[in-house]
């Protein structure tokens, strides 16, 4: 493969082709591709064996003109400064596009969680949290979980905001346990939005979703729900891989089995009900019907788009194909519908967590779901109508026209101010 992209400068690069569609002055494309704000902090965390490390940790808040900014954590060794610019970007456009009223902001932790306790965990999450405090709150920048981070850090980075500032805050986060203000229907968000815009594609495109033949790349929390519930609407689930390998089945894997494998045994490579394993690449290279890209950004790059067999890719993950590989795909006519719609699932359901946290009124599952299928329903409409009225090259560009249109109007009403 290539030599991996900046992902900060891939966003920017997403927002110029976008930009190149619409009436709107330079100066202010140029405000709209980089971040307000910045924090990097070194945080200093006691160890169990007495000893002490330092770690380092960003918080970026990227665009607040349509609302509170918005965005996961993530606890990985490679998070750097340009990553959670270019993730909170692309939460504002996110939000945007599903016309929900919320800005962008990420961050993220450098370190490998694996490698450390619970306690320690904790201690490195509370200390965050400390750090972050000035900067957070239920009207100003709401954290989420991300890669490596859950309903547990959330419930540690709500607790310490709330004991540093002697008040109950439930809507301080969003990704709780349902016993801490969480939602309903959280967890299955991500996936079930990329299974709702698998299915109004397939529809969209005039093919079956009946019988369809899927792959998914990344069997964490979004991908394995994603596979479940493209099961259930017909789809056969051939291939699917975490960061140990792929596993492949003709006939289809029972992707609920291969989940309960993977949380047994830390992986699904040695599932025996597959016919073979291969590698994650070899996964990405299948001829199937839809690809899945559920794992991290960069998984794609343009050298391997030149072997991509899938006539759909729906990215459940943020950012998975680079600039180049977008080009190659629009080249080779793959239709490819972006992560700022498909994965939009996660933040939409976190925004109606925060309502009930608001209101503090409790949703049911059902009302959830429902209200999730509205949104990423008519998210996908007016991305077609966009797509169609333009001539849009690609749905990635007609997701940004979309999103970059929302976040200009707010902004020239508010005004320009000091």
């Amino acid at each position: 493969m290539s030599e991996e992209a900046n992902p900060f400068e891939s966003l920017q690069e997403q927002i110029d082709d976008a930009a190149a569609h619409l009436d709107v002055d330079d100066d202010v494309v140029e405000r709209l591709k980089h971040p307000e704000r910045v924090l990097e902090l070194n945080l200093s965390v006691d160890l169990d064996d007495g000893s002490r490390e330092r770690f380092r940790a960003f918080r970026s808040q990227f665009n607040g003109d349509r609302g509170p900014y918005k965005g996961g954590i993530r606890y990985h060794p490679n998070v750097s400064r340009d990553e959670v610019k270019a993730l909170s970007g692309w939460m504002v456009y996110k939000c945007a596009v599903v016309d929900i009223p919320y800005g962008g902001g990420k961050g993220g932790v450098v370190i490998d969680p694996k490698e450390y306790s619970a306690a320690e965990l904790e201690r490195v999450t509370r200390s965050f949290a400390k750090e972050l405090r000035p900067i957070i709150g239920p009207n100003e920048d709401i954290p989420a979980p991300d890669v490596n981070t859950g309903q547990r850090e959330m419930n540690w980075i709500k607790d310490t905001y709330e004991k540093l500032e002697h008040t109950t805050a439930p809507g301080v986060v969003t990704g709780k346990a349902i016993s801490s203000g969480g939602s309903e229907g959280r967890v299955e968000a991500t996936g079930r939005s990329t299974m709702l815009t698998a299915r109004e594609a397939f529809d969209y495109l005039d093919v079956e979703m009946e019988g369809a033949t899927v792959a998914v790349q990344g069997y964490g929390n979004a991908g394995s729900v994603a596979a479940t519930l493209l099961e259930d609407v017909g789809a056969n689930v051939v291939a699917v891989s975490d960061s140990s390998g792929a596993v492949y089945r003709e006939g289809g894997l029972d992707t609920e089995a291969v989940k309960e494998f993977k949380r047994e045994t830390g992986s699904v490579s040695g599932y025996d009900g597959a016919d073979e394993e291969f590698s994650n690449e070899d996964l990405l290279t299948l001829d199937v019907d839809l690809l899945v890209p559920a794992a991290l950004e960069n998984a794609i790059d343009g050298e391997l788009a030149e072997e991509v067999r899938a006539d759909v890719v729906v990215e459940a993950a943020n950012g998975p194909l680079t600039p180049d590989a977008d080009d190659v795909l629009t080249e080779r006519d793959v239709s490819v519908f972006p992560d700022i719609l498909a994965n939009a699932g996660g933040v939409t359901v976190s925004y109606f967590e925060w309502v009930q946290n608001r209101q503090r009124f409790a949703w049911t599952e059902e009302r959830v779901n429902d209200e999730l299928e509205r949104v990423i329903t008519e998210a996908f409409d007016t991305l077609v109508e966009a797509y169609e009225t333009h001539d849009l090259p690609n749905f990635r560009t007609a997701a940004y026209v979309v999103a970059i249109r929302r976040v200009v109007d707010a902004y020239t009403d508010n005004g320009n101010w000091p």
